[in-house]
């Protein structure tokens, strides 16, 4: 019975160590808790672990809420060591010129396939009204792209 169980909780948690810490939880209650006459033990003891799962789940809940509570107070309580949300000057240097490369190199798409990609991934038409717009095969659409991201992928690694 005790292999069951473990695997039991191994299953719902994923982690044989807290499995282990949960069985031994679940005899520790189960010895001490009068339940008075149980019907059928083996699903009283399951269910007691599937309990025992919930109690878990919504303790590191409660946790995860209380801690990120306290963080949030300590920010607006410390000015000074709080993070700043807008990017760093050379990150946002770097970012508009990977912007200006990516439109370099879509701008020198073919044309088939450049009108194919601004259209699928740009606007994000599904390639079948792609296809009926430029009035070519879904399979035509596709070939567009894949020429278009072969040579954006090109493009960018240089």
């Amino acid at each position: 019975m005790r292999g069951e169980l473990l695997r039991f909780l191994v299953a719902r948690t994923g982690n044989p160590a807290e499995a282990e810490d949960l069985l031994q939880e679940l005899w520790l209650r189960i010895r001490d808790a009068a339940p008075g006459p149980v019907a059928n033990g083996r699903a009283y003891l399951y269910r007691a672990a599937q309990n025992l799962i919930l109690d878990r789940l919504r303790e590191a809940r409660r946790r995860e809420a209380r801690d990120k509570d306290w963080s949030d107070t300590q920010a607006e309580t410390v000015p000074g060591d709080r993070v700043d949300p807008q990017p760093q000057a050379l990150d946002a240097l770097i970012g508009r010129e990977d912007v200006e490369v990516l439109r370099a190199a879509i701008a020198q798409l073919p044309e088939g396939a450049g009108r194919a990609f601004r259209l699928h991934k740009l606007e994000g038409l599904p390639h079948a009204e792609v296809a009926a717009r430029l009035g070519i095969s879904r399979s035509g659409v596709e070939k567009h792209i894949a020429v278009a991201m072969a040579h954006l992928r090109r493009r960018l690694e240089n």
